[in-house]
């Protein structure tokens, strides 16, 4: 028999977060803890967190409580987690598969049994460089290459796009695309008339990926964007929201994206994540795992699920680097080593 808790806590940013969206100081999350009475010495926990403005399960507080406590509920009754009915939920689906994988195994942070789990090797991750000014965002990214990133993500849209150009050139000219991997998020900021030239411009400049160029939503512009692109597209929020195996072969069929990134907390969880990567997959769509700020919980369970897709020996950066932002994270043993993420003995 099967008993969950739930508590949350409210975790705040080393230094404000800033993207096109806004500015995160704070991030609340709630915990799921599972037992099993024939085994009530042994926890699993899984965390459930969403973002405001960009989960498609966002909602009040109260709302989200209550929600997760009956689908928690109706888990410890009959024993299986009814994945589509929680598809519309992908963060408590998240949480809710993570704490069933660590009771599954016994309690143990490696849920799958990999090389990484048990610590025999890491995980390739980019450097995460925020949006801020000019200056901000170059000490960041000397920050980034100095602790040995050979491949940095710039958030860009929050300031004058002649000055990230800047940015980037500045880049260029100290490092060759051997030298250091760039990849820019734009979090949907461009608008649609100034795309392409934007597009253009950053191609210039080796990028080896652009996110979310314009906003979602808009199928028909991102597939003609998709197929003209000096430079791969990478769809991320494009994806928050198509819940459906139908509507996942539809959105891929139609836009035919360069790239697939998978947050499984706004992405269908575990669950979901799988089933986007092997639909795109199947039609020759790359894609890697990111992290959406969630603590260490929650990072974890992402790297163990990472590692059992694309590992052993992945070499393709992932966007597992998140685990520092917090002043009051909860402590794992995960450690950045260079520019890989590892368990730590």
């Amino acid at each position: 028999m099967y008993n969950i808790n739930i508590s949350s806590r409210t975790l705040h940013f080393l230094h404000p977060a800033g993207t096109s969206r806004g500015i995160y100081t704070t991030r609340k999350s709630y915990y799921i803890t599972m037992t099993d009475s024939n085994q009530p010495r042994v926890t699993g926990i899984g965390e459930c967190a969403t973002l405001p403005d960009l989960s498609c399960d966002a909602m009040p507080d109260e709302d989200y409580e209550q929600k997760l406590r009956s689908f928690c509920d109706d888990f410890c009754h009959t024993g299986i987690i009814d994945i589509d009915a929680m598809r519309p939920y992908p963060s408590m689906l998240f949480g809710l598969e993570t704490a069933k994988a660590q009771l599954d195994s016994q309690g143990r942070i490696n849920f799958f049994n990999t090389a990484f789990g048990r610590g025999e090797e890491g995980i390739t991750i980019n450097g995460l460089v925020w949006m801020g000014t000019f200056d901000e965002m170059y000490r960041r990214l000397e920050a980034k290459l100095k602790a040995g990133f050979r491949c940095v993500k710039l958030k860009i849209g929050a300031i004058d796009f002649k000055k990230e150009l800047d940015l980037i050139r500045h880049i260029r000219q100290a490092f060759t695309r051997e030298q250091v991997e760039l990849r820019v998020d734009a979090n949907g900021a461009f608008a649609l008339k100034d795309a392409m030239q934007r597009l253009e411009a950053l191609a210039k400049y080796d990028i080896h990926s652009i996110e979310q160029p314009i906003r979602q939503r808009q199928w028909e512009e991102m597939a003609r964007l998709c197929a003209d692109t000096p430079l791969p597209i990478a769809l991320d929020e494009e994806l928050i929201g198509i819940n459906d195996p139908t509507k996942k072969t539809l959105l891929l069929d139609s836009i035919r994206p360069q790239y697939i990134i998978l947050k499984p907390s706004l992405h269908g969880g575990m669950a979901g994540t799988r089933e986007w990567i092997t639909m795109a997959k199947e039609r020759n769509i790359a894609s890697w795992i990111t992290s959406a700020l969630e603590s260490n919980i929650g990072l974890n369970a992402i790297a163990q699920l990472t590692a059992d897709i694309y590992g052993p020996n992945i070499t393709t950066p992932q966007g597992l680097g998140t685990g520092q932002l917090f002043t009051d994270n909860i402590p794992m043993p995960l450690e950045i080593r260079g520019d890989q993420l590892w368990i730590s003995d």
